[in-house]
This record gives C-alpha cells, sequence and structure tokens, in this order.
C-alpha cells in the first residue's frame, strides 16, 4: 500500500484545473479572511470613537459649543460628519439666508435631505466588502464540489486503466479528491457567519445612526435635546415644517 498520500500528494497529482479550483479558492479564503480582519478592526474602533463622540456631544451646553468642539475633531466617522454637515448648514441659513436651490423649501426641507443622504452614504460605506463575502459563501462549496468530481472522475479513470479496483487503490485517490469538498466548506463557513455578523452589526450601527439625525433635526429645528441616542434609537420620523 501506498503511503505518501495527503494534500501534498494530491497537490502533484492535480491537473491544471484542479490546481486553478484550488486557487480559486484560496483567493476567496485570503479575500474573505482580509475583509473580516480589517472590518472587525475598523468597526471596533468606529464604535469607541461614536461613543466617545456621543458623550461630548451631549455633555455640550450649545450648539456653538459643539460646533467649536467640532472644527477641533477630526470627522472620521458617520455622526461626527452628519452632524457637521447640519449644523453648517443650520449656521449658513443664518447667516446668507435660503437662496440656493439646495435650500428650496425652507430650513426643515433641506435638514431632511441632508440627513437623509448622509445616512444613504454611511449605507452604502458599510456595506463595502459584503458581495465579497456573500459570494465566497455561496460559491465557495460548489468550487470545492466540482473538484472533488474533477478528482474522483480522474481517480476512476487511472483505476479503469491500471485494472485494479482494489481499496488500497481506490481509497487513497478518492480521499484526496474529497480535499476539494473540505476547502470549499473551510472557505465558505466563516465567510457566511461574517457576512451575517456583519450584517446585525450594520442594521444595528444604521438604526443609531437614524436616531442620532432625528435628535439633530429636534435641535436644529425646534431647540429640544431628545436624548434618544443615548437609549433605544428611534426611526427617523421627520415632521415636516407647516
Amino acid at each position: 500500500m501506498d503511503t505518501n498520500i495527503g494534500f501534498a500528494h494530491f497537490l502533484a497529482q492535480a491537473d491544471a484545473l484542479g490546481k486553478t479550483v484550488l486557487f480559486l479558492l484560496l483567493a476567496l479564503s485570503v479575500a474573505s479572511w482580509y475583509l473580516i480582519v480589517t472590518k472587525t478592526i475598523a468597526n471596533y474602533l468606529a464604535k469607541r470613537r461614536v461613543e466617545s463622540f456621543l458623550e461630548q456631544f451631549w455633555a455640550a451646553d450649545s450648539l456653538q459649543e459643539i460646533r467649536t468642539a467640532l472644527l477641533r475633531q477630526p470627522r472620521d466617522h458617520a455622526f461626527a460628519e452628519l452632524a457637521h454637515d447640519a449644523l453648517e448648514a443650520a449656521s449658513d441659513s443664518e447667516k446668507h439666508g435660503l437662496h440656493k436651490l439646495a435650500a428650496a423649501g425652507g430650513l426643515g426641507e433641506f435638514l431632511t435631505r441632508l440627513l437623509r443622504n448622509g445616512i444613504d452614504q454611511e449605507a452604502t460605506r458599510v456595506e463595502h466588502g459584503l458581495t465579497i463575502l456573500a459570494s465566497a459563501g455561496s460559491a465557495a462549496p460548489y468550487i470545492g464540489l466540482f473538484g472533488t468530481v474533477w478528482g474522483i472522475y480522474h481517480a476512476l479513470v487511472n483505476i479503469g486503466l491500471s485494472g485494479q479496483g482494489t481499496l488500497d487503490k481506490v481509497s487513497g485517490p478518492v480521499g484526496e479528491a474529497l480535499i476539494m469538498t473540505a476547502m470549499g466548506l473551510a472557505v465558505a463557513i466563516p465567510a457566511v457567519l461574517a457576512f451575517n455578523a456583519f450584517n446585525r452589526r450594520n442594521r444595528v450601527w444604521l438604526a443609531m445612526l437614524d436616531a442620532f439625525a432625528h435628535d439633530l433635526y429636534a435641535i436644529i429645528t425646534v431647540g429640544e435635546k431628545a436624548n434618544s441616542s443615548a437609549g433605544e434609537p428611534r426611526p427617523l420620523h421627520i415632521v415636516k415644517e407647516a
């Protein structure tokens, strides 16, 4: 019995198509783990920055103090960017009036469009890379299965040519071909789990941003601090000005 079987032996026996399948699985695995690691770190850092920003934001005594604080700090997350844009728009309307086409309909309408646009841009940004994870999770098992079928086909052809169908002749080639299935699953499972985790995080993140946008609108147009961002997030139901 040939004891020199395993992954190295499989690589040596694989043809061009088999190596192409292995390369595809390897590429999907590298891309998936790169996104998993980088997005996990980025999400953690963004959460820390937003928690610190919201704490300072709600501790401010006036809009002017908030404006001054935003000028001193980098706008490196969506909450700071949204607050800066909304306060800048309100400040421009106070100084120069609402004469631009973008401000047609009054300050309330202008802020509504500005805040919704900011939320939409953040939704697009946080979805970056999820398509690759979804593709890896759905396609990798089938790519691995294709490699398995191709490997078994070659194993059966070799067995037929040798005329020996004993167990020691079958188990080695078939076991090596099944490595493809295992590799496909090893690529797909982390990608699917990460995709679901990031999707849930994005829903929570955008709900928090939506609630913060509601608070910004209330502060600027009504002058009331509705501290919903510190508690349960609320959907953005903006009432148009009469």
